[in-house]
């Protein structure tokens, strides 16, 4: 790894300790199925590019061809928060690529819709009984989805294949619920990667949750600091906290977990395979399999596994030797 892409790495932590820049979702899309699907080709990448660069189709054609006029304008993934900040304007232009030449499945009469339009429905996808309202921009039901009843939603939205809205939810846009979650509550300009769940309620706005994650019944986080400033967030790379904007929540990397009734501070970053309890407001940043909240107590490595093995069970899944190996890597490093 070249300096410049370890930069990239450091910046993006904590989503980079467990997948590459490219499997990083924004939008409805990770950045890799975006190149996929613009450029007609699998596990496609363009040599010579950076991968935190957002595919986009003023960049590449269907033939593979790159067109230097769109790299120059084109935006690149450069720290966390970004990934909800470009949420809004991914998810339009995902929606457009996927529904493409496509006709939605018909949605049912029981719902209240408002511009059905910009609204696609994929396969054995359910929703009854709610309101969707796509006047604000597309929303995107995925394969074997369902909202359950009571729920209202407001575009943009995208909720991947697998994934559940429980009853009587409200969700803002521009919110990603990635495949195989469970949500509920109040939720606002968020990405959520997938296999985790926020299943209660609660508020979460303006934040990244990473895969099998799990937030707690009653959690929520603070979006925007009390005196309207602009939000401070650790950042890996340089090692200090760096402006993010007026507002961002929780950045929370994979397998992290938290009790019920978690309070998490204005820009919190929390590393991965953390477990984390106690009163009050959560630290600003909380490191790597921290116990708690603070990080003077370290998760037990092999409690740690055993514990996520427990949660991919849930989901018929099971921990692999790579990721032991990788989560292993981490653990010997902090």
């Amino acid at each position: 790894m070249d300096d410049s892409s370890k930069i990239i790495v450091d910046d993006l932590f904590p989503f980079t300790l467990t997948r590459s820049v490219l499997n990083i979702r924004v939008g409805i899309l990770t950045l890799q199925e975006k190149w996929d699907l613009l450029s007609g080709k699998n596990n496609f990448f363009p040599s010579n590019i950076p991968q935190n660069l957002i595919p986009a189709k003023e960049i590449i054609n269907s033939t593979g061809a790159i067109h230097d006029s769109g790299l120059r304008s084109a935006k690149r993934l450069q720290f966390p928060w970004q990934i909800f900040q470009f949420n809004d304007e991914e998810i339009r232009s995902d929606f457009e690529l996927i529904t493409k030449n496509r006709e939605s499945k018909s949605i049912s009469l029981s719902n209240n819709v408002i511009a059905s339009e910009n609204i696609f429905v994929e396969e054995g996808a359910k929703v009854e009984c709610c309101n969707l309202n796509a006047s604000t921009g597309p929303i995107y039901i995925g394969k074997n989805t369902e909202i359950m009843e009571g729920s209202s939603i407001r575009g943009p939205f995208a909720l991947c294949e697998g994934s559940v809205v429980k009853m009587n939810s409200r969700i803002y846009g521009a919110t990603t619920i990635g495949p195989f979650c469970i949500v509920g509550g109040e939720i606002k300009n968020v990405m959520i990667f997938g296999y985790s769940n926020k299943a209660h309620d609660g508020y979460l706005g303006d934040a990244v949750i990473g895969e099998w994650c799990n937030l707690g019944a009653g959690t929520t986080n603070s979006n925007m600091k009390n005196n309207a400033g602009n939000v401070l967030v650790w950042n890996e790379a340089q090692k200090k906290q760096i402006n993010a904007g007026l507002k961002c929540g929780l950045i929370m990397g994979d397998y992290s977990r938290c009790a019920i009734n978690t309070s998490f501070n204005t820009g919190t970053i929390a590393g991965i395979c953390c477990n984390i309890f106690d009163g009050g407001l959560t630290p600003k940043f909380i490191p790597n399999f921290s116990w708690g909240q603070d990080g003077s107590v370290k998760y037990d490595f092999e409690k740690a596994i055993q514990d996520i093995r427990n949660w991919k069970k849930l989901k018929n899944h099971i921990v692999t030797d790579n990721e032991i190996q990788v989560l292993k890597h981490i653990f010997d490093q902090q």
